[in-house]
Formats: C-alpha cells, structure tokens, sequence
C-alpha cells in the first residue's frame, strides 16, 4: 500500500460515517430536533465556507437561522449561542452539563493532556486545582500583600517612558513585558535569580504568541478525530516543539528552586510555586500532583495572566486616543482623584469611576475572547428547545450580544457613560448575561479580580503621568486579529510627553 492509500481509505470511511450520523441525527429530528443551520458540504461540512473574524461570521449566521443554530466542521457538530436568555441555560441552568472546555489536539499537547485549569475536565481534579489558585494567589489578602510587586513595575515603566519622551513607543509590547514581570512575582515572589529572571521572561515573550496561535489553528485533527494520527498540517508537531520550549524555561526556574529549597517573601509566605511543589511530595494520591500537572498549571498562569490583560489595556489605549473629549474627562478626573503632585495608588483605584466606565465599555467593543472558550456539553441537553447533542462544541458569541442593539443603546459607539448610570449592574462577574467579558458560572474566569486592578493601574498611570500622542499622519487602527484572545490587528504605537509639571514625581 502507497503513501496515500491509507489516507484515502480512512476519508472514504469518514464520509460513510458522516452519512451514517446525517441520516440518523435526521431521523432523530422527528422527536428532538437538533437546532437549524446552513448544512454545508458532505464531508467537509462548513468547513470551506470558514472566514478569518468567526465572531462576525457567527453573528452574520444568527440574522439568518436565529440565535442558537448548527453547522458541521467535518464530524464535529458546532452550535453557536448569541440570546443572552439562552446563555443563561447554558451557564447557570445547566451549568455542570456545559462545564466541559472541547479542547483541540494543540491544547491537549501542550497542556500535557488537560492537566491544567483552562483546559481541564470537570471534576475534582479541576476543583481542587481552581480552588488551590483562587485561594494562594488571587484571594484579596494575597492581592492585596503582592501590590509592591505591581507597583515595582508599574513604577519601572513609568521611569522608562520618560527616557522615551518623544519616541515613538510599541505599548503592546510595553504592556506585555510589564504584565509578564508582575505574574512571574505573582508565581514566585521575586525570589528567582535576576538574570535567570531575565533570561526566562525574553524566551516567554517568543513563545508565549506561538503558543496562543497553536490553540486557534484550524487543524483537521479536531474535526476528524480518526485523521488524529496522522498529524496532516503538523500541529501536534508544532504543539509539542513549543511546550517543550516552554517546559525548558519551567524547569530552570523548578531546578533553581530545588537546589536553593524553600523560600518566602518578607511576611513569611510561601509562593505559589512553592505551595505546588509542596504538593507533589504529598503521599496522598488525592492530593499529591506530578511535574507535568504543575508546569501545566504555571503555563496557564503565566498565559491568562499577560495575554488577556495585555490586549484589553492596549483596545483601552487605543479608543482612548480615538476618543480625545474621553481622555480629556479620564485626565480630568485624575486630576481631582489623584492630584498633579502624586503618582497612583491603587487606592485611588475605587474612586475612578469614569475610568472604570472606559475599560467597561472596551471590554463591551472589544471582549478578548469574543466567542469565550468553546465548551463540549457530558450529556445531551434542551436549550431553547433544541437538543444540543453530547460531545458537540457550543460557542457563546459574546461579541454578537455585546452589539446587539435589542439590548445596547448605540451599541457600535464608544460611549462608556452607559456603565455610570446603573454602575452595580454591569460588573465582571457573570451574572448579567448582556455582559459576559470573563464568562459565567463554574468556568468564569478566576482571575478577573487581578486582571480588574492590574488594568486599572496600569491604565490610570500611563494617563496621570503622560499625554499621549500618535506619530504624525497616523490614524487609529481598529481592526481586529481574530483568535481565542482578539488582539488590535495593528499594534499601537503612541508618542508619549510628561503631563505633571514635578518632574521629580518621574524619577
């Protein structure tokens, strides 16, 4: 047999198969219909028809079959959700049905099988890992003992900036390096040597974005699970290249650690990368995890923690300088909270409420991740009157429904007044399903509180401190890049100059 027999062999037996499950999901659609859609082409499915922005495809799909309809991706069966009522089902209703992520070839490499949070199964194991992270490092004591650390690094950009009076500056970049040096002292409290610290974050800044790209590549490995072996576009490859490169830079900072033994910050607390460690030498197999589950968990981190956050900060910046009367009333209000003689505190952070309304309104333009993290139902389930089969993957298009102007005023305007007039309706924490940046339910994102102040930290000194400028004759991008984080397709590059008159205050 050739090379390409077997290939051959194994579609012809997909398409048999898929006929098979069309014929019989038909049949089984006299009694519990599945949801309706565009029905594509016989084995591929929607496949070719796939573009670059799904989130806009999705909701250009949602004006035609409604807000909760199906298509094929090869053997997969897709839904897609954008009925904030019907969402609720999904997240609150029937929340442990969809706690499941359906979680590519990629992701499962590169997390050494869903031995992390984001990707895992639900279960104790995730439980117990979710309930250890919000507990030792994302609890309010915790966040409130690590602000040196932010301010540290907040202060650094501050004094660096001002050596760049008048340059033009990458804040994308900027932002990253920043967000990346405030989780690794969230991780391991600093107390890493500093030129291993340096060498780690450099190697972390090139394989971070490799990483993110590898869990958005279309690979026919997901929609035709049987074709998994034979690796055809080279992402399990790829994926297992760059999880190594990022076990390399985890071991060096566990090797250090285990040479040197144990250490704790000032106030005599463990870190977070002691605490997991701790838990490897446990001899309760309840308790104890294995090195593989702890650098899944340390990438996850050090992911969620930069990317996210990162991205949002820049969409901020960005329709900021779009908008000149906003940062005319953001500097005007930092001025009366703040004073033109003072740096920041995250103290001054509850008191910035028009701040506050900004990075709301960006998160409603611009949410991360607009289609959330695909979720894959244990059992079949009833939404909306149509069965949402086991094993299928469910999208919720938060994008469509953060426009959608049968529940948002304007809703294509930058206008972050809609957040001042009812402030304790839209928060961050999934229970208003118009408004779901981080998601909802049992997988809402755990970090938002830290992601909720490194923001407005962050984004409170850059405006305090600088006015910020384009280079001339340039024009605001933005366009998106579509993936599982939706980033500005153009990064920002803005001019900063000092706005206080103290100069002392910079240095």
């Amino acid at each position: 047999m050739d090379d390409l027999s077997l290939p051959i062999l194994v579609i012809v037996l997909v398409y048999i198969f898929w006929c098979f499950w069309i014929s019989k999901t038909s049949n089984k659609e006299k009694h519990d219909p599945i949801p309706p859609g565009p029905r594509g082409l016989p084995i591929l499915g929607y496949l070719p028809f796939l573009q670059l922005n799904l989130h806009i495809q999705f909701s250009e799909l949602a004006k035609k079959y409604g807000p909760l309809y199906k298509f094929w991706l090869g053997t997969k069966l897709c839904v897609v959700i954008s009925s904030p009522s019907l969402i609720k089902q999904v997240v609150r209703d029937h929340d442990t049905i969809f706690a499941n992520r359906d979680s590519t070839v990629a992701a499962m490499v590169i997390t050494s099988g869903g031995a992390d949070i984001a990707w895992c199964s639900y279960g104790k194991y995730w439980r117990d890992m979710r309930k250890l992270f919000v507990r030792e490092m994302l609890s309010n004591t915790n966040l409130e003992a690590s602000y040196i650390h932010r301010k540290v690094e907040v202060t650094k950009v501050a004094k660096s900036l001002y050596k760049k009076i008048g340059t033009s500056v990458d804040v994308s970049e900027l932002i990253f390096v920043t967000e990346l040096n405030v989780v690794f002292n969230l991780l391991w409290g600093g107390t890493v040597d500093k030129k291993l610290m340096d060498g780690i974050g450099s190697a972390c800044r090139q394989v971070t974005p490799k990483l993110i790209d590898l869990l958005i590549r279309p690979n026919v490995s997901d929609f035709f699970p049987v074709l998994a072996k034979f690796d055809l576009q080279g992402v399990e490859k790829e994926a297992k290249i760059v999880a190594s490169c990022f076990d390399e830079i985890l071991d060096s900072v566990i090797n250090e650690r285990t040479v040197n033994g144990e250490r704790r910050d000032d106030q005599g607390r463990k870190d977070f990368l002691q605490i997991l460690l701790e838990l490897k030498k446990q001899d309760d197999p309840d308790r104890s995890i294995n090195l593989s589950q702890i650098k899944a968990i340390l990438k996850d981190v050090i992911v969620g923690g930069t990317d996210t956050t990162a991205t949002i900060i820049e969409w901020v910046m960005a329709e900021v300088l779009n908008n000149p009367h906003v940062k005319k009333r953001v500097q005007e209000e930092l001025t009366e909270v703040v004073g033109l003689e003072n740096i920041v505190e995250e103290s001054h952070i509850p008191k910035l409420h028009y701040l506050d309304a900004v990075v709301k309104e960006t998160f409603r333009l611009h949410p991360p991740l607009p289609l959330l993290i695909p979720k894959l139902p244990s059992q079949c389930c009833i939404i909306g009157g149509y069965t949402i089969p086991k094993g299928s993957r469910v999208f919720l298009n938060m994008w469509s429904i953060h426009r959608d102007p049968l529940v948002w005023e304007s809703p294509s305007e930058f206008k972050p007044d809609r957040f001042l007039n009812d402030p304790g309706k839209f928060d961050y924490n999934g229970n208003n399903f118009q408004y779901l940046p981080f998601g909802s339910g049992r997988r809402v994102c755990p970090g938002i509180l830290l992601a909720e102040r490194m923001a407005m930290y962050f984004l409170a000194t850059l405006f305090h401190l600088f006015d910020w400028k384009l280079p001339e004759g340039e024009k605001i991008d933005l366009s998106e890049k579509f993936g599982i984080v939706t980033s500005k397709r153009m990064p920002l590059i803005a001019i900063p100059s000092p706005r206080l008159h103290d100069l002392n205050v910079y240095v």
